[in-house]
């Protein structure tokens, strides 16, 4: 490896998820370890919890914007029916809030869709054509048979010696040094 370089962290492979769940939940909660990420060919239970992933904000995001397009969806049909284009139709009143639910409810699911893509985009970072773990040697098994977990190097008890110890003795098949 050459020096040049700088280091992104260490990748420790591992042949089954159980495994994996296990070395995250020893790294990070026995060892204190928090920049931590795990890489699978399908999502694995528990690996949140067990290397210390937040619950994601998109939830929030998806609902405030339901929000906006129910009151937008009832100030849109107030303003038409009250404001600029008053008729009386059928003896109902300028704004009647019966008939205007099928509007609400579109306007509502409308702006909730668009938030929960691209907000999944924005708080997922994609799209994210390259990222150092790509660097690691065995990285195209990762979509086959392979569970990967990364400590980056960024994390306060990083050491390399004393990381790629740790993560051997936790039952990795295999480490590396990544570069960034």
């Amino acid at each position: 490896m050459s020096t040049d370089k700088a280091i992104y962290g260490v990748v420790a492979e591992f042949d089954l998820p159980e495994k994996l769940v296990s070395a995250g939940r020893k790294i990070h909660h026995d060892h204190g370890y928090t920049r931590l990420d795990a890489l699978s060919p399908f999502p694995v239970h528990g690996i949140d919890d067990a290397i210390g992933v937040p619950r994601s904000i998109l939830g929030y995001l998806v609902f405030c914007a339901g929000t906006v397009g129910f009151l937008g969806a009832i100030g849109l049909i107030y303003y038409a029916g009250a404001i600029s284009y008053k008729l009386v139709i059928g003896g109902k009143p300028f704004f009647a809030f019966e008939p205007s639910i099928p509007v609400i409810f579109e306007c509502t699911v409308l702006l909730s869709s668009f938030m929960a893509v691209f907000g999944m985009f924005a708080v997922n970072k994609l799209p994210q054509f390259y990222h150092p773990t790509m660097n690691y040697a065995g990285f195209p098994g990762v979509t086959n048979d392979r569970f990967l977990l990364v400590v980056e190097a960024t994390d306060p008890k990083f050491d390399i010696v004393d990381t790629q110890r740790l993560l051997e003795s936790l039952g990795a098949k295999k480490t590396e040094v990544v570069e960034a």
